[in-house]
């Protein structure tokens, strides 16, 4: 009997260390597959092939991590943001996989960051050790968190025709204010044309024109302040509505406002057609600099950095747009999709070839090898004075970033209806100051 017994018990622990054995042969063989399987990311992103590069840019950063497959996921043929937005918000809802998702402008990321469509990348962030407040030209921070790394960096600037400038007797500005602009200007609106052209405000949109030396401070720049109150009584915002209406009105060296709604103006065709000496705008201008069949380049072409408030301040703060790369929050693959994030705000940039980098490493010889690809795809290339647009991009930064408030589209057109009254003499700068506060308070007291 206590043969049996011992039989039994000694079958027993056999068959306990097979089993253990086949567990962990099983086990290390899983993590074997585990190791080796690729992983596959879906990428949502409103940039196009021929803006972006993309097949070169994910090929190259699939050779260097053969483990992660990227499956691009292009929201907008036309490469339109406002579509891809909406198409990217549907593709949430339907609970689409997702895993990498690309933000056009500030108030888009800010908005799906407050819905819990992005996930903090702070801790990735924190182990790979590096500050993107030194890393990196932009600021995307959210309430103390960063959602997003910034990937192309397109700072605004003032681009001026360069043989109006000599004409003038003007040098091309390294560093300037925003009374030198303004005396530019007046002196280049001569022989049939204007000193310079401003875009907006549009119904609401091209609302960088309505803030013009706000958008010059290191912080502080929006119409909302951080803590979401109206930021209209800020003594910047009173010069900026000054600059407009001194340049209109009394120097006339900017294109009166009424034409620029009346006519349908449109900033390409006015500077490119010499109607104009300058303009401000934004350096996704880069890749037409030289000109185009559309609208060749008939002159010589200068960049200066956007103006600053005061001489003895910093420059190179202006508005800038960059593309807030992020991780959804529903990623099953957060780690992969950091690790491709982190790849292409950082040499992925260099590789894509497309656009300045926001990645503050990109040295300088890199940045002229991009700044020579991008001009070169242009028609007449020798004309831009290469110089001046590597002095602006290199010195160019990002002020700190304010989360756009909800009812944010509401309150820009409150701001544009109140400047055309101001514009079309209805109403002077501090009663035009005055409405718009009361009626942008309101607006923030009844979210």
């Amino acid at each position: 009997m206590k043969k049996k017994k011992w039989t039994i018990l000694m079958c027993a622990v056999l068959f306990s260390a097979i089993v253990t054995g086949c567990s962990d042969t099983v086990s290390k063989v899983s993590s074997e597959t585990k190791k080796d399987k690729k992983v596959t990311l879906k990428f949502y992103s409103h940039g196009t092939e021929a803006s972006y590069n993309w097949r070169k840019t994910i090929n190259a950063f699939e050779k260097k991590y053969p483990n992660i497959h990227v499956d691009l996921i292009v929201l907008s043929e036309k490469g339109d943001t406002q579509e891809a937005t909406k198409k990217l918000d549907l593709a949430a809802a339907s609970g689409d996989p997702m895993d990498v998702l690309m933000f056009s402008e500030s108030a888009s990321y800010a908005q799906r960051v407050s819905m819990g469509m992005a996930a903090p990348l702070d801790k990735f962030i924190k182990k790979d050790g590096y500050k993107v407040s030194e890393e990196y030209k932009v600021d995307t921070q959210i309430n103390g968190k960063h959602y997003a790394l910034p990937g192309k960096f397109n700072p605004w600037y003032v681009l001026l025709n360069k043989d109006h400038l000599d004409a003038a007797g003007l040098k091309v500005p390294k560093d300037w204010t925003w009374d030198e602009f303004m005396e530019y200007a007046k002196a280049l609106t001569r022989d049939g044309h204007y000193g310079t052209y401003f875009h907006g405000p549009q119904d609401g949109s091209w609302m960088e024109y309505m803030r013009l030396a706000l958008a010059s401070e290191p912080e502080n720049t929006e119409f909302i302040t951080g803590k979401g109150k109206s930021n209209l009584e800020n003594p910047l915002f009173k010069k900026s509505l000054e600059i407009r209406l001194k340049m209109e009105k009394n120097d006339k060296s900017a294109v009166p406002y009424a034409d620029v709604l009346s006519k349908k103006l449109h900033y390409r065709n006015e500077f490119y057609n010499q109607d104009v000496s300058s303009i401000i705008i934004g350096s996704w201008m880069n890749t037409e600099l030289g000109g185009s069949e559309q609208l060749p380049l008939n002159f010589h072409l200068a960049v200066a950095p956007y103006p600053k408030n005061n001489k003895n301040e910093k420059s190179g703060y202006a508005p800038v747009t960059t593309d807030y790369m992020a991780i959804a929050a529903s990623s099953k693959h957060k780690k992969e999709a950091y690790t491709f994030i982190r790849w292409y705000t950082t040499e992925g940039q260099i590789v894509q070839g497309k656009n300045i980098p926001a990645w503050n490493k990109v040295s300088d010889t890199d940045l002229k090898k991009i700044i020579n690809h991008i001009l070169n795809s242009a028609q007449d290339p020798e004309r831009v004075d290469k110089e001046s647009l590597i002095n602006v991009l290199t010195n160019a930064k990002s002020s700190k970033l304010i989360s756009p408030v909800p009812n944010q589209a509401e309150i820009y057109k409150v701001i544009n209806e109140e400047y055309e009254k101001l514009i079309f003499g209805q109403q002077n700068i501090d009663k035009t100051i005055q409405v718009t506060n009361e009626r942008v308070q309101d607006i923030l007291n009844n979210k």
